[in-house]
């Protein structure tokens, strides 16, 4: 007799993790998540949502059996993403695949998750878990989540009131936090992976509690111009995303000390500082742009903050010095 198990999927066993999540998060556990919108706390609320994964950074956790800070990285991804147009994440869901259903694994990626909502302030609302035998091999699983937030319709930050003149302030990343870890394979081996491992996994830092602050602060006109999450794509891709056509960012490369890691990454792979720059985050995990008159007030406020840069009139792009 053929059953759903002996064809590699084991009902009883996702039973059992949907109701160990429900003691750890009660939140979840129905077909769909309710989450209720206080209508006294927003005038003119609009809702902004994100979703990401966390790509080959999951080899690393895979190869050193290391799983539980992966989920942090999944929240902060998403959570990021939300806080540059100035929204507060309210809950998050998640996507976690796998060919066998291995408990303990998955409850430490689920654990990290929970955390990494906590960190952000935020609720796990819900997730789904797919057990799928013939997409994914032994001791694999692929993650993605998903946010929603909310921010008040006169608050919402895009960029517009930038110019030049305005100063570029940079927050410090936690290492490479979830990109580039494609070119990281390519460039070490296996044993040098599993040796730098515990620096490779650091989970990508939440600037959630750190900015939030500043975004509701009440200044008028708002003391943030422009929010950019350095993710994919560096400094040089991610920096236009938040300027007006008018305007070039100038980044004084000079101004923060680059962690070793980028360091190790460019000389073992004889990499150029173009394509690290274009790559990874180089130790700036979040920018900032403000006018110059909140320059001392922005760098007073937040820890490991540094001004890296201003905004020149030119083409939309960034240029390094």
């Amino acid at each position: 007799m053929v059953t759903y198990k002996k064809a590699g999927v084991d009902i009883d066993k996702a039973d059992k993790l949907v109701n160990w999540i429900k003691k750890i998060n009660p939140s979840i556990g129905g077909f769909s998540g309710l989450f209720p919108l206080n209508g006294k706390q927003y005038k003119n609320p609009v809702l902004a949502s994100s979703t990401d994964g966390v790509g080959t950074k999951l080899r690393i956790a895979q190869l050193v059996n290391k799983h539980d800070t992966i989920g942090i990285d999944l929240v902060a991804m998403c959570v990021n993403d939300l806080l540059t147009c100035g929204a507060k994440p309210l809950f998050f869901l998640d996507y976690f695949a796998t060919g066998k259903l291995d408990l303990k694994v998955t409850q430490r990626v689920i654990r990290g998750i929970v955390k990494g909502c906590a960190i952000a302030d935020s609720i796990l609302l819900g997730g789904e878990t797919a057990e799928m035998p013939q997409c994914y091999k032994s001791g694999e699983y692929d993650l993605a989540g998903f946010s929603v937030g909310v921010v008040e319709k006169n608050k919402i930050i895009n960029g517009s009131r930038i110019k030049p003149g305005d100063l570029i302030v940079g927050l410090e990343s936690a290492g490479l936090h979830s990109n580039g870890f494609s070119l990281v394979q390519k460039v070490f081996s296996r044993k040098e992976l599993k040796k730098m491992s515990s620096e490779l996994l650091k989970p990508t830092k939440i600037y959630v509690k750190t900015l939030l602050p500043l975004i509701n602060s009440g200044h008028s006109p708002a003391l943030i111009k422009g929010l950019v999450h350095i993710t994919g794509g560096g400094l040089i891709n991610n920096l236009p995303r938040a300027l007006p056509l008018n305007c070039r960012a100038v980044i004084y490369k000079d101004e923060w000390e680059i962690p070793g890691i980028f360091c190790s990454i460019r000389e073992k792979g004889k990499i150029t500082e173009g394509e690290m720059f274009r790559v990874f985050n180089m130790g700036i995990g979040m920018v900032l742009i403000i006018a110059q008159k909140h320059g001392d007030l922005i760098l007073k406020s937040i820890k490991k903050s540094h001004l890296i840069g201003k905004i020149v009139s030119g083409k939309r792009d960034v240029k390094l010095k």
